[in-house]
């Protein structure tokens, strides 16, 4: 009877660890924002020893603020740097910068010759260009409020192509706007337009907070999620050629002769050990894809969006191409499943295969021992009767010696007629203890069942 599995061992449940884990539901918390004000985001990706690094860059940049460095362990931190402030969140496989402007009315007048100002030109350059890892993305986002802005000018200034995405969001107090397009500076532009007179209630800072998190999380995630895609594309190329070549080797194991058989197995071993190698190289990657799009489709949900007339939503503009990328990456995963069982039965059936004419090879062998011993039992018995008469010899012999020594003693029959009477007798005496001794090995080789004494 199988046992339950085994859970794995858990650290100590101290003080501390409780501390810890009740803290993790006030992690990375939304910063409370006033409009009008300008964003930048930057997504790093990042390695083990980047990820060091990126803590080591976040305390140059608040020394040269006269600011305490963050906690060794620290995976979250905020510091206001005056004329601007900085948040900085460490996650598992990249590194995310923001970095928040106040601005002026006089700022907003920009828009009628291009962008307003920006948070990222409050940063130093020389620091920007040392940030440790890869670009993932990076967006440039404006709150402003939604009464006194001119939309039609701020949307022609921001998205020049003039196409462009526009929904209601946080129950129709704000308005979103982007187009999701890379700029020269590699970053795209959104526009948040906040009622500060909704009906349903107030945009107040904190709910602004929320609301710019989520959506610059939303584009994290989704490049995030993205990073599956090359993989799978990669995947499926790999998955056509390898299904061919299986496609392949049943065919030819359906006319395959025995010689055959071992160079067709090499074959099926080599295909199995290329998808397993592919397997563990994208197999994580695809389930942290689908990790990363769950997120984006909570926080599509978490913003609540509702479309404007004659404009597509941020959710229905995503599902146009993010979809088919997911969906992309679960079949080449579902593929590799797919392709491995394949593998695994023509492997059976042509292991099964062999066994079988190692069977065949195996009875043919003992069949020709049998013939083998059957002869050499043939050949025994014949040397068994030259063993008979050999033996009788030399005992008849030593008879003759007897007789011809008993007749000084008065024996009364000649040495010869001794001799010849002999002979019978000591044949059969001879003959009848070899046949016993046969007997008696044969019975020692026979198995014993429980019937026998």
């Amino acid at each position: 009877m199988s046992s339950a599995p085994v859970p794995p061992p858990v650290d100590a449940f101290t003080p501390e660890l409780h501390a810890r884990l009740h803290a993790e539901i006030h992690a990375r918390p939304p910063q409370p924002l006033h409009a009008p004000l300008a964003v930048t985001h930057w997504v790093q990706l990042v390695s083990g020893a980047e990820r060091a690094a990126s803590h080591a860059h976040l305390a140059a940049l608040l020394a040269g603020r006269g600011l305490a460095p963050p906690a060794a362990d620290a995976a979250f931190a905020q510091a206001d740097l005056g004329d601007f402030s900085v948040r900085w969140e460490l996650h598992t496989e990249f590194v995310a910068w923001t970095f928040f402007r106040p601005l002026q009315p006089a700022d907003l007048d920009a828009f009628g010759a291009g962008e307003p100002p920006s948070a990222a030109e409050l940063v130093p350059a020389a620091w920007r260009q040392g940030l440790p890892g890869q670009a993932l993305t990076g967006v440039q986002l404006w709150a402003l409020p939604r009464h006194g802005s001119d939309a039609g000018v701020l949307l022609r200034q921001l998205f020049p192509e003039g196409w462009v995405t526009g929904s209601l969001v946080i129950s129709h107090s704000s308005v979103l706007h982007t187009d999701l397009r890379l700029r020269a500076d590699g970053c795209l532009r959104m526009l948040v337009l906040a009622d500060a007179e909704a009906p349903t209630g107030q945009v107040t800072p904190r709910r602004l907070g929320r609301l710019v998190q989520r959506v610059l999380e939303i584009d994290s995630y989704r490049m995030a999620a993205l990073l599956g895609l090359p993989a799978a594309r990669r995947a499926v190329r790999w998955l056509a050629r390898g299904e061919d070549e299986l496609a392949a080797l049943t065919q030819a194991l359906r006319g395959a002769e025995r010689p055959d058989e071992p160079a067709l197995l090499a074959r099926l071993t080599q295909l199995a050990a290329e998808l397993e190698g592919l397997y563990a190289a994208t197999h994580s990657r695809f389930s942290a894809s689908a990790a990363y799009d769950e997120l984006v489709r909570q926080r599509l949900t978490d913003i609540a969006e509702m479309r404007l007339d004659g404009m597509q939503s941020l959710r229905d503009f995503l599902e146009r191409r993010l979809a088919p990328a997911m969906a992309t990456c679960r079949a080449a995963d579902r593929r590799q499943a797919a392709l491995s069982a394949r593998i695994a039965r023509v492997g059976d059936l042509l292991r099964t295969r062999v066994e079988v004419e190692q069977q065949r090879a195996s009875r043919e062998l003992l069949a020709a021992m049998n013939r083998r011993q059957g002869l050499q039992l043939k050949l025994q018995s014949t040397v068994e009767g030259l063993s008979v008469a050999a033996i009788t010899y030399y005992v008849v012999g030593l008879v003759a010696y007897l007789a011809r020594g008993a007749q000084g003693l008065g024996w009364p029959i000649s040495v010869e007629a001794t001799a010849a009477a002999a002979v019978p007798v000591v044949a059969l005496v001879v003959w009848a203890g070899m046949r016993r001794l046969h007997h008696r090995i044969a019975d020692a080789d026979r198995p014993r069942t429980d019937g026998d004494a």
